[in-house]
């Protein structure tokens, strides 16, 4: 039986209800934008770098960026700028009136308690009190300019308030020759010779600049000779680090040692200085067996060293190498700033994976939390951190110089331009001293570790948030269990210690916090007999409600003195009892033969 053809109208609504059940037409996909061409990127890159080398790192862009913020929100804000001119008109006339000759007992601006500019008595006097009460009005002027307003970016508030900030310090009188009293007085006492001092220290600065050797780092200060001159051994070198093991100095020591993970933005051996204050020798005689990183100098051929490698050629290999000189114990794992930061990837790390290897985790001013990392991160955003990208492309490294730019940037009034009036117009050099000489000794950081550092842990704060993957899958700072000890320093402008404290919020195991008094470095370098020195302490049971920072610092035991001792006795209590006989250095016949004296070889590279 022959089938009937269908009518061209049923087809038509078949084909219609198919449509219908079917969906609508896929469109077509969106063209891809085209590639930019290599050859005009590397172009593009070339020119910010060559850029970069200019601004010593610094981002113009992102200067730009928050200054455009802070006019553009201004613009719309009447009240504010109605604020601003009243603000404006007041401090006008009280400097009119304060500055006049024949108002000698008018109220004069006065600077706050912890300010010491102006200090001499001559700044209240003629001629010098209306450059005083001028620089006074314009930073009170100021601090209300970049004051919040409604909608700005938080970040954008920050780098408005400190461009002003350094702005006025440039200008400031303190820091002119010809409006600063007390450079005249010393001028006529001395005959000018300050100045022909002053320009001695111009050219042993020029000069060392020109060959890479800072003078502060000359004088009596050299490395094994007066720093880092506790006894010990290199028994392992791969391509990234040294291991040192110090020799024992008491009969027993501890079953566990204590591995100490310096940043590699800087030499280890702020924790070995002299013997009064080095932290190394500190625990050697507290019975402690303990090893050191000394990091390479890397230089452009190590532009492909990754964040990674640092831990697994680093610190995972540091570890394995100590749990086999020491019959594998478990080790008390410490890391300072940078290199505690990584010290709690690491710890994670082995957490997740089942690695029992720690006996504990100390964290001395090292922040794992990124979101409120100070003064630093003002103007670490995307296109900062494009231009660091592209000027270490360029070079293939990060320079000591660019690096200590940045921190010379947030404390330009006292690390700028008054240690250049001190230097240059008073013929004053500081004093020498360890510390100083340690600063000066330099390092440089891999492209592609600083790039991964600034994206993953600044930029994006991937550790507590989830999203940090170790060897392709994600690590968690809860999931470590051994008790952790962690420093902050009230003084920390590069590791702020509410920050460094917010590791509480992501840790779930036994935490001892310490807030010490000082700043990063001399909060950290606190050896017993210094004075002035206090801590406040406290110890957060597993289960513990947190508490916030600020809650904690006024709960918390004060304490005098420095806090070493009370670190350890923390490591002596979460260790075994001393009966171990003092561990030789190295050990041949299990393929760590001693291969040179401390400090070694890595720390001396420029």
């Amino acid at each position: 039986m022959r089938r009937r053809k269908a009518s061209p109208k049923l087809s038509t609504r078949l084909r219609l209800v198919s449509q219908q059940r079917q969906g609508p037409p896929a469109a077509p996909p969106d063209p891809k934008p085209p590639a930019p061409d290599p050859g005009f990127s590397a172009l593009d890159r070339a020119a910010r770098a060559a850029v970069g080398r200019l601004t010593m790192g610094a981002s113009p862009f992102a200067v730009a960026s928050a200054g455009l913020d802070w006019m553009a929100h201004l613009s719309v804000a009447p009240g504010r700028q109605i604020e601003l001119g009243l603000l404006a008109g007041r401090l006008w006339a009280e400097w009119a009136m304060s500055a006049s000759p024949w108002a000698a007992d008018a109220a004069v601006f006065e600077p706050r308690p912890d300010d010491h500019r102006f200090d001499d008595p001559a700044w209240r006097k003629p001629p010098y009190r209306p450059f005083m009460t001028a620089q006074l009005a314009l930073e009170e002027y100021w601090r209300a300019a970049t004051a919040p307003m409604r909608g700005m970016r938080p970040r954008n508030v920050e780098r408005v308030r400190l461009l002003a900030e350094q702005a006025l310090a440039a200008c400031a009188p303190n820091h002119q020759p010809l409006l600063n009293p007390e450079f005249a007085r010393v001028t006529a006492q001395e005959g000018g010779m300050n100045l022909v001092r002053g320009f001695q220290h111009w050219i042993e600065d020029v000069s060392a600049l020109l060959v890479a050797n800072p003078p502060a780092a000359k004088g009596p200060w050299r490395v094994g000779e007066t720093l880092a001159v506790t006894p010990g051994a290199v028994v392992f070198r791969n391509h990234l680090f040294e291991l040192i093991q110090y020799a024992p100095s008491t009969e027993t020591v501890f079953h566990e040692p204590v591995v100490i993970v310096p940043a590699w933005i800087m030499k280890y051996y702020v924790l070995d200085l002299q013997p009064q204050n080095s932290l190394v020798r500190y625990l050697v005689a507290q019975g402690h067996t303990v090893f050191m990183l000394s990091w390479r100098n890397p230089g452009p051929e190590d532009s492909g060293l990754s964040l990674d490698a640092y831990r697994r050629d680093g610190v995972k290999a540091a570890l394995d190498v100590a749990s086999a000189l020491c019959d594998g114990a478990k080790a008390h794992l410490c890391g300072y700033c940078l290199g505690g930061t990584m010290a709690a990837i690491a710890a994670a790390t082995m957490a997740r994976d089942g690695d029992d290897r720690l006996a504990s985790l100390t964290l001395l001013a090292a922040q794992t939390d990124f979101s409120e990392a100070g003064e630093l991160m003002m103007f670490v955003d995307d296109s900062q951190v494009a231009f660091l990208e592209d000027m270490m492309w360029a070079q293939g490294v990060l320079t000591g110089p660019q690096m200590a730019a940045a921190f010379q940037m947030m404390r330009a009034d006292e690390l700028v331009w008054a240690r250049m009036m001190k230097t240059y117009c008073f013929g004053e050099r500081d004093p020498p001293f360890d510390l100083a000489a340690w600063n000066a000794d330099q390092t440089r950081m891999p492209a592609a570790m600083h790039s991964q550092y600034l994206r993953g842990l600044f930029l994006e704060n991937r550790l507590t948030a989830g999203r940090f993957a170790v060897e392709g899958r994600v690590i968690a700072l809860k999931e470590i269990g051994a008790p952790m000890f962690v420093v902050g320093a009230e003084t920390d402008h590069i590791a702020p210690w509410r920050s460094v404290y917010k590791i509480s919020l992501f840790t779930d195991n036994d935490l001892t916090v310490l807030l010490t008094s000082g700043g990063h470095n001399a909060g950290i370098v606190s050896e017993p007999g210094r004075a002035n020195r206090r801590y406040r302490i406290s110890l957060r049971r597993r289960g513990d409600r947190y508490v916030d920072p600020d809650t904690w610092a006024h709960g918390a035991e004060r304490r005098e003195g420095s806090w070493w001792p009370e670190w350890a006795g923390w490591l002596r209590r979460h260790s075994r009892p001393r009966a171990v006989p003092g561990r030789r250095l190295g050990a041949p016949d299990l393929g760590y033969p001693v291969l040179a004296a401390a400090p070694g070889d890595y720390v001396k590279q420029r």
